[in-house]
Order: C-alpha cells, then sequence, then structure tokens
C-alpha cells in the first residue's frame, strides 16, 4: 500500500500510511510534500525536456489537512528558458493547505569544480535503529525505518528509509521519494516531551547541490527554541554519497 491512491487527473487519497504524528485523525505533512514535487515534476515533464533541475523546494504550511482526498494544481510564475520560478498547491474542500514555490534551472557540468565543506556524517549501517513509535504515534511515523545517533536533545545524525511507495503505480522520482522523508526530520531529536509541549513546523524550505540518490536520506540535525515561541530545526542534508544540501523548518512553540 502506497501513501497516496490517484482518485483524478489531479486528485489523490491518502492512505493509513499517512496519518500523523500530532494527531493521527490527520495527515503528516511529510508525504504531501512528496506528493507535490511529484505533479511538479509531471508537469515540468509534460511541458519541456530540455533537463531543468530542482535548486530550491520551499513550502508553506497553511493548516492542517485532514485523512481525507487532496486536490493539486501547477503553475508556471516566472518562465524562461534556462530559470523557471513554478509553484504548486495542495487543498482540500476549495481550501488551499500546502503551496510550494520551486526554482529550477538548466543543469551544467560543473564536476570539475565540484566540492563542499559541509561535514560528512556516519552511514546508516553504522548509527543504531532507534523506534520512532516510542515517541509518535501514526501511520507515516510507523512507516518509518530510523536510525539515529543522538549527541543530545535537539542535537542528532538521523538517517531515515521507507519501503511504502508515494503514489500507487506511478514512477516516482528519487527527489519526490526523498523530500516525502524531509519533514520527519523535526521529530526525531526532540528537545521537549511533545506530550507536554508542541513545535509544529509552519514552513520547510530545502537548498539542494544535486539530486538525490535512491536510499536512505540522511540530517544532520539541530532544533532550536527561542524564549517567545520561535524556533528553528536545521538539517544539513544527506543521502548514502554525502552532502546533498541544507534543511530549516520554521517552528511555532507551544506550552499550553
Amino acid at each position: 500500500m502506497a501513501y497516496f491512491r490517484r482518485t483524478g487527473p489531479a486528485t489523490y487519497h491518502p492512505t493509513d500510511h499517512v496519518s500523523g504524528a500530532w494527531n493521527p485523525d490527520e495527515q503528516h505533512i511529510a508525504p504531501a510534500l512528496g506528493l507535490l514535487v511529484h505533479v511538479l515534476e509531471r508537469d515540468l515533464a509534460a511541458r519541456r525536456d530540455d533537463g531543468l533541475v530542482v535548486a530550491r523546494l520551499s513550502f508553506d504550511i497553511w493548516g492542517t489537512v485532514a485523512m481525507a482526498e487532496v486536490g493539486t494544481a501547477v503553475r508556471v510564475l516566472r518562465p524562461g528558458r534556462s530559470i523557471e520560478l513554478v509553484e504548486a498547491t495542495l487543498s482540500q474542500a476549495h481550501r488551499t493547505v500546502v503551496t510550494l514555490r520551486a526554482w529550477l534551472m538548466r543543469a551544467n557540468d560543473t564536476a570539475a569544480i565540484a566540492g563542499t565543506q559541509l561535514a560528512a556524517v556516519p552511514p546508516p549501517d553504522r548509527l543504531p535503529a532507534w523506534d520512532p513509535t516510542t515517541v509518535w504515534p501514526g501511520g507515516f511515523i510507523a512507516s518509518a525505518e530510523v536510525r539515529r545517533q543522538q549527541a543530545e536533545p535537539g542535537r542528532a545524525v538521523i538517517w531515515a528509509h521507507t519501503d511504502v511507495p508515494l503514489v500507487d503505480d506511478e514512477p516516482v522520482s528519487n527527489l519526490a521519494r526523498a523530500t516525502g522523508l524531509f519533514d520527519i526530520v523535526n521529530g526525531m531529536t526532540v528537545r521537549a516531551d511533545p506530550r507536554e509541549v508542541a513545535f509544529p513546523n509552519l514552513d520547510l524550505t530545502a537548498h539542494l547541490i544535486r539530486e538525490p540518490v535512491a536510499g536512505w536520506v540522511g540530517f544532520d540535525a539541530t532544533v532550536s527554541f527561542g524564549p517567545s515561541g520561535l524556533g528553528v530545526t536545521s538539517s544539513v542534508l544527506h543521502d548514502e554519497r554525502g552532502a546533498l544540501g541544507t534543511l530549516s523548518q520554521t517552528l511555532t512553540i507551544r506550552t499550553s
């Protein structure tokens, strides 16, 4: 069973694997973010075939999403021969629930000068398995395999993997599958017990230096809480080939 099954040209229904961590009667937003990348890539493939690649994914989460059918739409905000800004939206019951704005650009061969100072992390087979269902309920968390090396609450290296397809009976890119796991990181090294403190994220932005390879997604993650209800989860993204980019999530911290 996949995370979503298609119900129409632009509509999808979540399966039990999508149920959320804060509330199992709502969707965990992670698979929906992957779904929007899938929809955006399908639209791109239908419009042009000249090799644009994704440089940035910026999601705004407008509110909670019920465990019910969602609709999708894509529009080009800034067309161009070598650079585009594209928006994809997720809606439910005539209400926008997530927007994605993605910068796409033409790929160039820069292998000769490629490099980064982003620190390497231990590969997944060198980290101990960790069961996130000891902290979080919901079908999505139960669907993920997690390995974790925690330095302290709010600071850890995490690897996540799932065998669950993103969309039933449809080929999905490595980027869409990886993006469907990005949002898991906010709950993988908590600073406070989520039964006492809520810290959902309002957004998620990933800047990429290359496309991911298939398999595990890694996070070198730091969770920061400020004194006035603001917080950030910041991560360096990895796959098994090395550093992939960076990710940040704005948190709204609620103690009551």
